[in-house]
């Protein structure tokens, strides 16, 4: 016998279409499932990360808010060599008051430029392509 006439342990030239397709889809399936696992791994290191940062950045917040109230101190102790403390006090107020108006006007209009929260552009894309299938379907 020679090694032309003996058979090969495993030759997958002779295995049917049907096990190539189920290998393939379990292989396939498997691959899906471990990149799964391993963004889900990613993305739990990148939360903690995420968490942190978050809770630097509100301590940052806070400290800057005890800055602006001791720079909001230092500008009416400043005024109040030149004038009575509660002019001062009052002129630091309105101008404070002033600014805090105009960010909530900003900030309005910003909101009111982005609703409503739905993703209309996306919304009408995804209509035109059901709409799209729908009659290639009915071809």
């Amino acid at each position: 016998m020679t090694t032309a006439d003996s058979p090969r342990p495993h030759d997958r030239t002779t295995e049917p279409v049907g096990e190539l397709v189920q290998r393939a889809s379990q292989q396939l399936s498997q691959l899906v499932r471990d990149e799964m696992r391993l963004a889900q791994a990613e993305m739990a290191q990148k939360g903690k990360h995420f968490g942190k940062g978050g809770g630097l950045f509100g301590g940052a917040g806070l400290v800057g808010v005890l800055a602006l109230q001791a720079l909001t101190a230092t500008a009416i102790a400043a005024l109040a060599l030149v004038l009575d403390v509660w002019v001062a006090a009052l002129i630091v107020t309105v101008v404070l008051a002033g600014v805090a108006a105009l960010l909530a006007a900003l900030g309005k209009r910003q909101i009111s430029q982005a609703a409503p929260p739905a993703p209309e552009q996306t919304v009408d894309s995804v209509k035109a392509d059901v709409a799209e299938i729908k009659e290639r379907a009915h071809r």
